[in-house]
């Protein structure tokens, strides 16, 4: 058996660009792409990536040069998926909502050979050009070539360079043929981490584990054939959770979103019969806030923050259908799924919800995942109750941090990827995140999952967002202080509930030890450039609200309370 050839025949490298291959093949004459008036095919998607991918080409852009873009989910953002690596480039999806700083820091440190643009970003693009170019580190031909994507509907004329989008496609061959992926362990995308405590880290993505991560999650979610699928994800978050390249393998339609409003969701689902969509809990707010009904049922697959199950059951009674999902960048997105199972069907829809709320399985192409003590790598009890950190491994595992070594061996412990998230596994195997492990609280030697406080505060009817952090204690150590935006009355006001109201409503919904000793309310909690809360923030927020109680503790009692204790090719084969 040892003797069976390898050849052209039963070994192909995976990459998902096959995906669009096939599509153009079999479903030439479907709708690839929509976005506000204009339509395109699969053929002519084909067509377009071709001609895209040799203008590329014909600018010199060859094997592991970067190819960034910072835009909104528009057909261009969805094109390069699969144009820039038929160039044999990386694509560098950039987070739109940064500032022209760290721009600048993606800019520099991925060594972006071409830079394309949307109209609408040309200012903080701008901007961040101009840091670079007076960057003394920096030389000029480091400077990335830049290319302006104007609105296909409507264009602009705005210039940021001398090349615009629509012309580099236009001017591209149609018959260009992309050479074959000769290691499917190539990357194929990289994607810069938030960075909200440390510069943002470079996580590179290999054509195989974008191939194998897009396949666990069209299986995993069950997506039939032709399915409508919604931008409402961004698809700079992880290439949209791979879906960039995943409805091209289902031969679904794309609808395009510049914007992620709740009517323009609305309108979208009814006018096109969106059937599926992804987003963070925090779109949620946004479809609540507009209390429209749908009329066929739409499937969301959420991650990010563990949303809440009376905040999934709130949802859900709109005619939306959650699956839910834990990931992260390092994961190519999506690493656990909570697959739905028939018997559940029949418990009462608060126990559906709490089942719901749990991260799940792993995908089916993860090798494994488990919940260990990293100072002995044993796992931990299927409990529901012992915590330990979440560990996983498998080919849709990063293949490293981009020109940071230290990083890359940090983040791997003895064949496992390191999540840095805290959970439990459930005797049926299903796991569940308590928390960052940052942001366990210690109260007086008990651990607190701020994940379950939060969880109790939105059940609360008039909490429409909720974040517990630790509070230095005097006698503790530390204890949980809660920061809650409320929707508003009839009034149009959000006075009316106090502290004392939610303080009570936590005790009858947790044991006393994990009642949040104070509620501190805000119009809206502070967010980083993905939505996701800014706890850091919130902690520094906490130490001041102890150093007023003490200051006021002070001035009314009159004493002192007790102290509060080398080249993009080098630096990528060496991933």
């Amino acid at each position: 058996m040892d003797q069976l050839p390898k050849c052209g025949a039963n070994y192909t490298p995976l990459t998902p660009l096959t995906f669009l291959q096939r599509a153009s093949a079999f479903y030439a004459k479907r709708t690839s792409i929509i976005y506000e008036g204009t339509h395109f095919t699969w053929g002519q998607t084909y067509e377009r990536c071709r001609r895209l991918a040799s203008s590329l080409r014909a600018l010199n852009v060859v094997k592991n040069d970067v190819v960034s873009v910072l835009a909104p989910n528009v057909p261009a953002m969805y094109e390069m998926h699969f144009a820039v690596p038929m160039a044999g480039a990386v694509l560098n999806t950039i987070n739109s909502r940064l500032d022209a700083k760290n721009v600048a820091t993606i800019l520099r440190h991925s060594e972006a050979k071409v830079f394309f643009v949307d109209y609408q970003y040309v200012q903080v693009a701008g901007e961040a050009l101009r840091i670079l170019v007076g960057d003394s580190k920096v030389s000029e031909s480091s400077i990335p070539l830049v290319i302006v994507i104007d609105d296909i509907d409507s264009p602009t004329g705005v210039r940021l360079g001398e090349l615009e989008y629509e012309q580099l496609v236009h001017n591209g061959n149609p018959r260009y043929e992309p050479g074959e992926i000769a290691d499917e362990w190539d990357p194929i995308a990289l994607n810069y981490t938030s960075g909200t405590t440390s510069e943002p880290k470079g996580v590179a993505y290999s054509h195989r584990g974008a191939y194998l991560s897009t396949l666990s999650l069209i299986l995993g979610w069950e997506m039939g054939s032709e399915p409508v699928y919604l931008w409402t994800l961004p698809m700079f978050h992880c290439n949209g959770w791979t879906f960039t390249w995943g409805i091209a393998a289902r031969g679904g339609t794309n609808v395009c979103l510049r914007n992620t409003t709740a009517p323009d969701i609305y309108r979208s689902i009814a006018m096109h019969k969106a059937t599926h969509m992804c987003c963070a809990p925090i779109v949620f707010n946004i479809l609540l806030q507009a209390e429209q009904r749908i009329k066929s049922p739409v499937q969301i697959l959420t991650g990010g923050a563990p949303p809440p199950a009376a905040l999934l059951e709130r949802i859900e009674s709109l005619g939306f259908h959650v699956t839910h999902a834990y990931g992260l960048t390092e994961a190519t997105g999506p690493a656990l799924v909570c697959e739905w199972q028939g018997k559940w069907n029949k418990l009462p829809r608060d126990d559906q919800a709490k089942l719901k709320a749990r991260q799940g399985i792993s995908v089916l192409t993860l090798a494994d995942v488990d919940v260990k003590d990293l100072k002995t790598m044993e796992s931990m009890p299927r409990d529901g109750k012992t915590l330990g950190e979440i560990v996983l491994r498998g080919s849709s595992i990063m293949k490293g941090y981009f020109k940071d070594r230290k990083a890359t061996s940090e983040a791997f412990k003895d064949g496992w990827f390191v999540t840095g998230d805290v959970g439990v596994v459930h005797p049926d195997g299903y796991l569940e995140i308590k928390d960052r492990s940052k942001d366990v609280i210690i109260s007086g030697g008990e651990n607190i999952s701020s994940v379950e406080v939060e969880s109790a505060l939105y059940k609360h009817p008039r909490v429409l967002e909720a974040a517990v952090v630790a509070m230095p204690h005097p006698h503790w150590g530390e204890s949980p202080c809660a920061f809650v935006a409320l929707t508003k009355n009839s009034a149009g006001k959000t006075d009316d509930v106090r502290e004392a109201e939610i303080i009570s409503h936590c005790r009858k919904n947790l044991p006393h030890f994990m009642v949040p000793k104070k509620v501190e309310f805000l119009s809206e909690l502070p967010k980083n450039s993905t939505g996701k809360i800014l706890k850091n923030e919130l902690r520094g927020k906490a130490k001041e609200l102890v150093v007023s109680i003490k200051s006021s503790h002070d001035v009314n009692r009159q004493r002192t309370n007790p102290p509060y204790g080398e080249q993009n090719l080098q630096a990528f084969s060496r991933l």
